[in-house]
């Protein structure tokens, strides 16, 4: 059976859902590549609630922990939506964040978004961002973009590296007028970071979309390997049967 890398649809717990069904009913454990997009980001409470539930089961961080390493939405709400006091804090912050998850050791996703290390220098990306779209002045769209991915930290002969699975970040505005979201994985583990990564990549175009005063229209997402990760079918299939059950 062939498997369809791509995926479009209004709905993130849905597309969620059916990424995993069509691993489950493949011939392996892998959608190579998987194209997501998205132009609408509602959720559906009982497939987040269940998915929570098991990933605390597995001993694995919940949704919104795995999409707070890409955007703190709740430090951003809790501050009013003021992002230079989000900026602030967090970076105050990023020892105590590392020492929690030991994971983090070689920092995150938000981290590398507005603190990029290069030539020693820390580099606000998002920031340039948000100036260049508001400035009204560049036009080189090239220039809305972000790394997350450092080859003098991160290329290494580990066996496993968790972070960073993402790699890039870009933003265009469409000729409907609306902020467009795009995002690239060299390898996304579905089970136990797919649903928080999206959820967190989500939640940083709506942040720049209103930073910038425009309306958050689509998210895409290229993953070059999309896996199931620490589950076996067998029990894939159980969680698939508990998503449906309402």
């Amino acid at each position: 059976m062939t498997t369809s890398p791509l995926i479009e649809e209004t709905n993130l717990s849905t597309a969620w859902q059916i990424a995993l069904e069509r691993i489950v009913n493949g011939s392996g454990k892998e959608i190579t590549p998987l194209l997501l997009t998205l132009t609408g980001f509602d959720e559906i409470p009982h497939i987040r609630e269940t998915l929570d539930m098991h990933l605390k089961k597995s001993n694995l961080p919940s949704i919104q922990t795995v999409s707070e390493t890409i955007f703190p939405e709740s430090l951003y709400q809790y501050y009013g939506k003021d992002r230079a006091k989000l900026y602030e804090t967090y970076c105050k912050n990023l020892l105590r964040i590392k020492k929690i998850d030991p994971t983090n050791n070689k920092g995150t996703y938000f981290e590398r978004l507005i603190a990029y290390e290069s030539s020693n220098k820390k580099i606000n990306q998002l920031e340039i961002i948000i100036s260049s779209i508001n400035s009204k002045k560049v036009k080189r769209r090239s220039k809305l973009q972000a790394a997350i991915f450092d080859p003098s930290k991160d290329h290494s002969n580990k066996m496993f590296q968790g972070f960073p699975c993402l790699q890039h970040v870009t933003f265009y505005i469409s000729e409907n007028g609306g902020l467009v979201l795009n995002s690239f994985y060299a390898i996304q583990y579905l089970y136990r970071r797919g649903y928080g990564n999206w959820l967190g990549l989500i939640n940083l175009g709506k942040f720049i979309a209103n930073e910038v005063g425009l309306e958050f229209e689509r998210f895409n997402c290229y993953i070059g390997v999309e896996q199931l990760d620490h589950l076996k079918k067998t029990e894939a299939k159980k969680l698939i049967l508990a998503l449906k059950k309402d």
